[in-house]
């Protein structure tokens, strides 16, 4: 969980500080934080099998391919064509939430030293990781909250005060 909130939280932060040179409206940055949650969505497996998706439609799946390039692609397309208007606008603030994520995860620790294949359907290449952080720690998401409202702080009484 604080892996996921550490990435709806380094959005805000990044939208607002790109608000600064450009405004976006608060409902774009709602809809980047959306976006930021959508490669997690692999994590249904927790729920149901890949097995049983398999069965049903009769050809092979597998969740994991939803965090990767190629995933939120799909899936930003997939939310974009919900909103009743502007589907150009929904996907690219979509498909900016889902970069932000992809990014934040290319720097993590991982066993191997390796990135997982997130570039995929582009490339399977596994680029070298620097380790910078383990998801599961606990300091992430303090540096997340902090960040966010640094973020929100300067936006708020500093850059745009009411």
């Amino acid at each position: 969980m604080a892996d996921l909130l550490s990435h709806v939280l380094l959005a805000y932060a990044g939208c607002t500080i790109a608000s600064w040179y450009r405004p976006i409206p608060d409902r774009w940055i709602a809809v980047v934080m959306v976006g930021a949650v959508l490669p997690d969505l692999n994590r249904i497996t927790l729920l149901v099998a890949n097995g049983t998706l398999e069965a049903a439609l009769g050809t092979p799946f597998d969740f994991g391919a939803l965090s990767t390039l190629g995933g939120g692609i799909v899936l930003a397309g997939i939310g974009a064509m919900v909103v009743a208007d502007r589907h150009r606008r929904a996907f690219a603030a979509l498909l900016a939430g889902v970069l932000s994520h992809l990014v934040i995860d290319g720097v993590k620790a991982y066993a191997d030293g390796a990135a997982g294949a997130w570039l995929y359907p582009f490339t399977w290449a596994r680029h070298p990781t620097p380790s910078l952080y383990v998801s599961s720690d606990p300091a992430v998401l303090a540096v997340a909250v902090s960040v966010a409202v640094i973020a929100f702080a300067l936006d708020r009484f500093a850059i745009r005060p009411q």
